[in-house]
């Protein structure tokens, strides 16, 4: 039976519940647990799969083709735990999960209320794969107080009071802001948090503070008091130069001790952080340094390339060169000259994506790289804009473009090498798709198999003719051009085992080209970086010697 450890947040949002979440999971595992992490949300979307990146940031894709919170992938790249749908959960879902219930009859006439028929379905969510871990690790999304958030906490409190005494931990995270007229940090804030938690029946057993300023032993003596909680039990959580010194900060200030002393776990099994030693070394002590573009259209948020950016800071790590990463936008350069915008950097990597906007820019920019070779990692959109501009500037088709933006200016502009997917094979099924069908998971979604072209760049990469890839599209290159533009030089060197979707191209004659319609950023983690990340910034190390 699996020990709860419930992770919420106070006084204001985006304090890091789910980097600490991750951490304690990477601490837990160093001390031999098997841990496994979820994110309950409460916002009304079924899943994050519909939202703009604007909106939410990323989304995060399990390999069983779950749509999830981008705080996923914090969990899987500190523990190496992949996530299952299973691991994330939103008040749509459950919301949803319970109507249909009283749809069908299911709660023979009864009147369907918040609690018990909500709180309930939260609960056996919770309960999901209780005996397989060590520790489970829900983090509560929101902040304490959010009305969205009320049937959560209602759940996690009936939770800890149905399973056995000690079975079931509290962890809140709250801010210390710094007064620097008075030079103070203040506590006020996260008393009224922990106040606000009590008053809905949860005791918080170990506060995460996060403060910009050491906490003076006096201060951290008076949270103890007022919140109620042991003073071994306010761990401190500073501002950190990289997310991946976060296990190694929090050990240090107690963290893991705390939890385990909370479940009167002793003796305390010690902790192995060799991984995270190593891990920090090549964050540090770097050979020299890199200039990477991200040229896509969503670059005023950063959270909406999370995966990317940090599968990049891997690749840096496996090379011991420090990446640093420029957003250029697009839409800068749709009908200009993209030289004066990309000229300088040392590799070209242009993302995934949905619409229009911005996709002549990305055509440009994967022109810029194939003709001055300089090295190109394309994925999904950014494999799509590829073949697209192979086909215009050198197979001749002038036309050439994607059935999405026909599909959104309701009229027929280009001659279509990338088209709507229809029907695909998911294990021994069929799948089929219409333009008209609902937006929310009906994409290609979850990991899919792949077969890598012998003597390939990208074969000899991964080492191996065989992979398993994680996907999130519905749009697909069309296979019917793939005679007339490996003429040319573009080689299509991975393909799905049946042989008609392209999955991988690469250019011949280019140092470094390749285009991917998955996406191996979901997949790196900073002690196992992604063979495809590694080789980019190798090349572009490379490329850096030359400029």
């Amino acid at each position: 039976m699996a020990r709860y450890i419930f992770i919420t947040g106070g006084v204001v949002s985006s304090l890091g519940k789910g980097l600490a979440s991750a951490a304690l999971g990477a601490l837990l595992q160093a001390r031999g647990f098997s841990v496994r992490l979820r994110k309950l949300d409460p916002y009304l979307n079924v899943d994050p799969g519909t939202m703009s990146p604007f909106e939410h940031g990323e989304v995060f894709v399990t390999d069983d083709g779950a749509e999830t919170d981008l705080d996923l992938g914090h969990y899987e790249r500190f523990t190496g735990v992949p996530a299952r749908n299973t691991d994330s959960v939103s008040s749509g879902r459950i919301y949803s999960d319970v109507l249909e219930k009283e749809r069908r009859g299911d709660y023979l006439g009864k009147t369907i209320q918040v609690v018990p028929h909500v709180t309930d379905k939260i609960k056996e969510f919770i309960d999901i794969g209780d005996d397989e871990v060590d520790f489970m690790l829900c983090e509560i999304g929101g902040t304490v107080g959010d009305i969205e958030g009320l049937p959560f906490f209602e759940a996690i409190r009936q939770f800890s009071h149905d399973k056995p005494r000690g079975q079931c931990i509290f962890m809140h995270l709250t801010l210390l802001p710094y007064l620097a007229a008075s030079g103070e940090l203040k506590t006020k804030p996260t008393q009224h948090s922990v106040k606000e938690l009590q008053s809905i029946g949860i005791a918080p057993d170990i506060l995460v503070c996060r403060s910009e300023h050491p906490i003076p032993e006096k201060e951290r003596e008076k949270i103890a008091l007022f919140c109620n909680v042991r003073k071994e039990s306010v761990v401190a959580a500073y501002d950190l130069k990289s997310i991946y010194e976060a296990p190694l900060a929090y050990h240090r200030e107690g963290l893991d001790q705390a939890v385990l002393d909370a479940f009167q776990i002793s003796p305390a099994p010690k902790p192995d952080l060799t991984v995270w030693q190593d891990v920090a070394d090549r964050i540090y002590n770097t050979d020299g340094e890199v200039n990477i573009a991200i040229v896509g259209k969503y670059v005023q948020l950063e959270d909406a390339y999370k995966s990317i950016k940090e599968a990049l800071t891997h690749g840096g790590m496996a090379n011991r060169v420090k990446v640093n990463v420029e957003w250029v936008d697009a839409e800068v350069f749709d009908t200009k000259d993209p030289a004066p915008y990309l000229e300088g950097y040392h590799a070209i990597l242009v993302p995934g994506g949905f619409g229009e906007r911005g996709t002549e820019g990305k055509i440009k920019a994967a022109e810029f790289a194939r003709a001055r070779k300089i090295p190109y990692l394309g994925i999904c959109l950014g494999m799509q804009m590829a073949v697209i501009e192979a086909a215009r500037n050198v197979a001749g088709i002038s036309a050439a473009g994607s059935e999405e933006f026909d599909h959104e200016a309701g009229k027929k502009r280009f001659e279509p090498v990338v088209y709507h997917l229809k029907e695909w094979v998911q294990g021994n099924a069929t799948v089929t798709r219409k333009q008209t069908d609902a937006k929310g998971g009906t994409m290609r979604l979850g990991a899919y198999d792949a077969t890598l072209t012998k003597s390939s760049k990208v074969a000899e990469i991964y080492g191996n003719t065989s992979i398993e890839e994680r996907h999130r599209h519905r749009y697909e290159v069309d296979v019917k051009y793939m005679d007339k533009l490996e003429a040319c030089g573009l080689r299509f060197s991975g393909m799905s085992p049946d042989g008609k979707l392209p999955e991988i191209v690469e250019w011949a004659d280019h140092p470094w080209f390749i285009g991917v319609q998955f996406h191996p950023e979901l997949k790196s983690k900073p002690f196992a970086p992604h063979p495809l990340f590694a080789d980019f910034v190798r090349a572009a190390t490379e490329n850096s010697r030359l400029v």
